[in-house]
């Protein structure tokens, strides 16, 4: 069965960095795009960013652009994000999510809680 698996969560200080992964077993991950969401309390879901096949092409929300960086190794059926730069404002559940045939995310993992404070 599809399992996604998030990791790489913490507390991290303003301006500090976090990278999170999202482990993929389950489907033949390098056919698939993949995306990371946000949820922060109280609040609704937000997307962050989407990764695609082929080239690879990558996409962000302009709340966090030019500070994260989505990538996979397809060869480990790994998601990463890469946050830099951290804000308070990014504090939040983050989650991974498989981006199915109709560009709904049909596979969620459980989330990985990042906090950013002093």
């Amino acid at each position: 069965q599809v399992q996604l698996v998030e990791s790489g969560g913490g507390l991290v200080q303003p301006g500090g960095s976090l990278r999170l992964s999202c482990a993929a077993s389950g489907f033949t991950f390098r056919t698939y795009f993949m995306t990371w969401v946000r949820q922060a309390t109280g609040k609704g879901l937000e997307w962050v960013s989407d990764i695609y096949i082929g080239d690879g092409n990558t996409y962000y929300s302009d709340s966090v652009k030019g500070r994260f960086t989505i990538s996979r190794d397809n060869a480990n059926n790994t998601l990463y994000l890469q946050m830099n730069s951290l804000k308070p404002e990014d504090t939040a559940l983050y989650y991974c999510a498989r981006v199915g045939p109709a560009f709904e995310n049909d596979y969620w993992g459980q989330g990985t809680q990042v906090t950013v404070s002093s």
